[in-house]
């Protein structure tokens, strides 16, 4: 189906104005329908690591951790933005790969996930420490409360985790609150499992980094 497309009210990139659908069947190696693609490498998520000295090593290499695709939308209330989520496996020291997590500029915004590939979890918490994480696996859904921080964890050998998301155009995106002190909780492999353990740096409080 043909569809109409007009630039967004900001000047931005063009946006559909009429109704559309998106084919998001694997493989996810072509996902022309969306507008945006962003990568982020490892060096984007300096200081979220807990072992520095295996961080150090592995960001001269700097290895693509995540990527994502949106579909740009006006930023305003009563729209829509959405896109896939593709995280790559790998680890840093015990600590799987994972995206940079963060708070909504609009703190009373909620968001939801769809796991379409792999295996992981969604890492959530509140600024009063509250915390949850709620696994990813295809077919499952996961919903975010309005104030929860959230982060994907991608706790697979080899592959990637694959999720969609959605949330309200206007929620804005706070990182900084996160790049502080990280998160309450880690995902580790041990043992050959996933385990969730504390984060001594958020216990810490230090926000010095």
């Amino acid at each position: 189906m043909q569809h109409n497309n007009s630039p967004i009210p900001d000047g931005g990139a063009p946006t559909r104005n009429r109704p559309f659908g998106l084919d998001l069947r694997e493989p996810f190696t072509h996902l022309d329908g969306f507008d945006g693609h962003q990568q982020r490498r490892l060096s984007a998520l300096r200081g979220q690591f807990a072992d520095e000295e295996s961080y150090d090593r592995l960001v001269a290499g700097d290895p693509l951790v995540y990527e994502v695709y949106e579909m740009h939308r006006p930023k305003i209330a009563g729209e829509l933005l959405s896109g896939i989520s593709i995280i790559h496996p790998g680890q840093v020291g015990d600590e799987f790969y994972m995206t940079k997590g963060h708070f909504h500029t609009v703190r009373a915004t909620s968001e939801i996930y769809y796991c379409l590939h792999g295996r992981g979890y969604l890492l959530m918490q509140t600024e009063e420490g509250d915390w949850a994480a709620e696994e990813f696996y295809p077919g499952r859904v996961v919903y975010v409360p309005p104030h929860w921080a959230h982060r994907s964890v991608n706790t697979g050998k080899d592959d990637d985790l694959v999720t969609f998301f959605s949330y309200p155009a206007n929620a804005g995106h706070d990182y900084a609150t996160i790049e502080q002190r990280g998160f309450r909780k880690l995902i580790v492999s041990k043992n050959g499992s996933a385990v969730i353990v504390e984060n001594p740096r958020w216990l810490a409080g230090d926000g010095g980094r």
